[in-house]
């Protein structure tokens, strides 16, 4: 079963893990990677985890805004998925997921400067 590894402990992470959840679960196993316990996957340790999500497909990763176009597409926004692959607007949701990513360690406690 394909498994995502979201950041719990990340308030808009775990909003649209909330929002998605019921129509991911049938397709992959969810995995809150801030959980006590949870030390890593597949070689990948918790805190390379922790800077970009990660899906795990068959036999390998998908990270960043890879795994969230599979799992959206997933969850049925084929539409929206489609129109991020388009090369323009593939290159600037890398670069705009990229820039969250980087900041997303400063939120703390619900609350996001982003």
């Amino acid at each position: 079963m394909q498994k995502l590894f979201f950041d719990g402990s990340c308030a808009l992470c775990r909003r649209e893990i909330n929002w998605l959840g019921p129509k991911l679960t049938p397709h992959l196993e969810l995995i809150d990677i801030s959980a006590a316990g949870f030390s890593g996957f597949a070689g990948v340790t918790k805190a390379a985890m922790m800077q970009q999500i990660h899906l795990w497909r068959e036999d390998h990763f998908l990270i960043g805004i890879d795994a969230s176009l599979h799992y959206w597409q997933l969850a049925g926004h084929s539409w929206l998925v489609a129109f991020l692959r388009l090369p323009p607007c593939y290159w600037l949701a890398k670069k705009a997921y990229a820039y969250w990513a980087a900041r997303r360690s400063n939120c703390a406690n619900g609350a996001c400067p982003l």
